[in-house]
């Protein structure tokens, strides 16, 4: 598919609603659409997409251990919350998660959070596909729904670090 990549010119522009999009599960609710990954380029290195969080709603705390993760802000308002210290987050504002780094992002805004992502080595469009279901441009949002009963055995799979323990 990608014959000669590495001695021929090879580029992507990849339009607003091109990529393969999914809606995901709660507390997330909103999508994601996977812009580049190891099967729509010949790099194998990372993967990008753009994720929708509509207002009130999150990313649960999680880690990686073996990936990092860079997110950019475009659009809407929050916050985010990085092994306890927390940090607005606003149109312009770049937040890199590295290995082990335990992180949630929500919507504290009154309008959709829109982040470019970028995850390297690839894998979260594996995540994305194991929890969400496929999404169409134009289709209505879809009532919220929980995410799959194998949820834990994924993450395992994925290397993800699990929220820290709360105190009692």
């Amino acid at each position: 598919m990608f014959e000669d990549s590495v001695t021929r010119p090879w580029w992507a522009v990849v339009g607003p609603d091109e990529g393969e999009s999914l809606w995901q599960p709660e507390p997330s609710n909103g999508y994601v659409t996977l812009k580049l990954t190891p099967e729509s380029m010949p790099y194998d290195t990372f993967t990008s997409g753009v994720q929708v969080l509509p207002p009130g709603c999150h990313v649960r705390e999680h880690g990686h251990k073996r990936n990092h993760e860079l997110i950019f802000i475009y659009e809407g308002t929050g916050r985010c919350e990085i092994e306890g210290q927390e940090y607005k987050l606003e149109p312009g504002v770049t937040v890199m998660f590295g290995r082990y780094a335990r992180h949630i992002v929500e919507n504290t805004g009154n309008t959709d959070m829109r982040m470019f992502w970028v995850f390297f080595p690839p894998a979260l469009e594996h995540w994305f596909r194991a929890i969400g279901q496929v999404r169409q441009p134009g289709d209505p949002t879809p009532e919220p729904f929980p995410r799959p009963d194998n949820v834990a055995d994924v993450q395992e799979q994925l290397r993800f670090v699990p929220p820290a323990a709360k105190p009692k």
